[in-house]
């Protein structure tokens, strides 16, 4: 069966970006029921200017297409590069450009959001720059460690800025959506979740990578940790081991398996592989939700073939007594890149303007998600459980 998810238009944003309830139809037992459904979190009433700090290829290939996409202004950018800012500026329209971090941030209007897209590293030197009292989106992840989270939470909250982490996944259209149906109970209690991801990555995009420590956990795997945890809550404990590849063997790990410890009832595990160089045909990227009366898949298609990307994909199914489980296709507009940075940015300019008192990113959160990835690299760092080596083998009868 295929059914069809449009998108309907809101106040502040291009027709996918939709707030309106969008009925998404579910085989019954015996008749076909609606249910309404969300694809998008709430987006402000009036837009803010945003000043971007960095532009480097996430800003170009996510941040300014999201922005256009859902009437985000751009009111002016500053990279160290000034001549990647003036092309980023003539391309995406933006107004104007700023030549020194201290221009950007000085010159900027005061309900500006201020945009920062800069390696990891240097957030805690860059942070204390912005003026007191402002709104913040920062670039995942929250600093290199733990340690550097805790400093940024610490800066953030002497600021009194009111800060969010670019944890954008959460907001991608098919996660919206599984989270809408899961939430109206559509399959029941939630026992497992799977994210699985073998695909090929190129790494040569981003050099600094190489020289991170827990490269592909901290960079790509941090993602689905915060996303099973705004799933899932906080686990008691994480399994984990991450691995070098022979072809990259100067990276700090890529490709990860991690195992997430929530009790004897609740399963969860991601495993990542981003060195499949053997064509299309066995790749997979994909979040799998299982319930007690029904299961949700979404392929991630951008991950496969990249960064041209394969078509995403949305599958659920209901258990119905007497009837064989049937999955049923759903078409969604838009995917993680770029709609989901619409989210990530709309959260924090409807919180700004009191639209929603929620902000599920702000960085108290990412700072669970940074604790959370550190268990990760220190269980990966210590170890498996020995074997018991010492054993005699038993007499023959």
């Amino acid at each position: 069966m295929q059914e069809t998810f449009p998108a309907k238009s809101c106040p502040t944003a291009t027709p996918s970006a939709s707030q309106s309830s969008i009925p998404l139809s579910i085989l019954g037992e015996y008749t076909r029921t609606m249910i309404p459904i969300n694809p998008t979190p709430i987006f402000p009433h009036a837009p803010r200017p945003i000043i971007s700090i960095g532009a480097g290829g996430i800003v170009h290939d996510a941040h300014y297409p999201a922005y256009q996409k859902a009437n985000f202004p751009v009111a002016g950018i500053y990279d160290r590069n000034g001549e990647r800012a003036r092309m980023m500026a003539e391309k995406f329209g933006v107004a104007q450009v700023y030549d020194t971090l201290h221009d950007a941030v000085t010159q900027a209007p005061a309900n500006a959001i201020f945009d920062v897209a800069v390696p990891a590293s240097e957030l805690v030197a860059l942070l204390p720059q912005l003026p007191n009292g402002r709104a913040v989106l920062i670039q995942k992840p929250l600093g290199e460690t733990l340690e550097q989270a805790r400093q940024i939470c610490t800066i953030c909250q002497e600021k009194e800025l009111v800060a969010a982490v670019n944890f954008q996944l959460r907001w991608a259209p098919f996660v919206l959506a599984a989270r809408n149906l899961i939430e109206q109970g559509v399959i029941g209690d939630l026992h497992d979740m799977e994210i699985r991801a073998t695909v090929y990555t190129p790494w040569h995009l981003w050099p600094f990578l190489q020289a991170a420590p827990f490269a592909e956990i901290m960079y790509h795997s941090i993602h689905y940790i915060d996303l099973v945890r705004s799933f899932l809550g906080e686990p008691s404990g994480v399994y984990a081991k991450t691995t070098s590849h022979p072809s990259l063997p100067q990276m700090d790990g890529s490709r990860t398996t991690i195992i997430f410890d929530y009790g004897n009832l609740l399963r969860c595990n991601v495993e990542t592989n981003h060195h499949h160089a053997y064509g299309l045909r066995h790749q997979e990227s994909y979040i799998k939700w299982e319930g007690t009366t029904g299961a949700i898949k979404a392929t991630m298609g951008l991950l496969m073939n990249y960064p041209n990307g394969e078509p995403d994909g949305f599958e659920y199914c209901q258990l119905h007594k007497g009837q064989e489980p049937s999955w049923t296709s759903v078409n969604i507009d838009g995917s993680w890149f770029p709609d989901a940075f619409m989210g990530s940015m709309g959260s924090l300019m409807a919180y700004v303007e009191g639209t929603t008192d929620r902000l599920p990113t702000r960085v108290a959160d990412a700072l669970q998600t940074m604790a959370v990835a550190d268990a990760v690299c220190r269980s990966s760092r210590g170890g498996a459980t020995v074997v018991d080596s010492d054993i005699k083998e038993s007499p023959k009868h």
